[in-house]
């Protein structure tokens, strides 16, 4: 057997273990819909939610945890999720909406939007992390399930790459805090950019230091 046959084989039972929660709600004839997030933590730009669903024994290889590809894998892969899917949903929810709400609030909302952007609504939900709190959906949370549920992978995917391209459109709009490369998380350059030329109108307010919180607004 070839190298290349090996890592074939050895990418195919990874699948499989991934769609192991996959399979119990299909067997029983029920849709499942993978649920993830991006964006809890920057000091910047909205919380992005997607869904996914598939119908069963997806085949599209490399689908992981989107913390753990690079960013040309993620390109790559946020395409052909798109085209492969039965269905997908993108949902976000704003800086102003994360100030009032709280980010986590916030990113349920995020959540619901992406769900109401499929065409059906799925029998069951397959979501990352430990909590969530809309029952209207059937539910199953997964902690790190970015890394355990293909449908999760796949969902924290098309919300990376969305949520990314968003901060490279706002780097354009607001220059001089680097979003593109940050994508708004707290690096020393962000912090010492706020310091220099104050808040921008995507920064969220409610997330920065004590000694940020009388920065002024630069309005560009």
């Amino acid at each position: 057997m070839t190298l290349k046959l090996q890592m074939d084989a050895e990418e195919s039972h990874r699948i499989h273990e991934m769609l192991a929660n996959e399979r119990v709600h299909w067997q029983a004839g029920r849709s499942v819909a993978g649920l993830d997030e991006a964006g809890r933590g920057p000091l910047a730009g909205p919380v992005v939610a997607a869904a996914v669903v598939f119908l069963p024994n997806p085949e599209i290889p490399r689908i992981n945890d989107s913390k753990k590809l690079d960013e040309d894998s993620r390109s790559y892969l946020y395409d052909l999720i798109r085209t492969e899917a039965l269905d997908y949903g993108v949902g976000s929810a704003d800086v102003a909406e994360i100030d009032e709400l709280n980010i986590l609030q916030a990113t349920f909302l995020a959540m619901r939007r992406a769900l109401s952007r499929l065409r059906a609504k799925p029998h069951h939900l397959l979501v990352d992390g430990r909590t969530y709190l809309d029952k209207s959906i059937p539910f199953t949370t997964i902690v790190k399930g970015d890394s355990k549920s293909y449908s999760i992978a796949a969902a924290s995917i098309l919300a990376k790459v969305t949520r990314d391209r968003i901060m490279q459109e706002y780097d354009r709009e607001f220059p001089g805090y680097g979003f593109a490369r940050h994508k708004g998380y707290g690096t020393g350059t962000h912090l010492d950019a706020i310091e220099e030329l104050g808040f921008c109108p995507i920064h969220r307010r409610s997330f920065h230091p004590k000694r940020f919180q009388d920065q002024q607004l630069c309005l560009f």
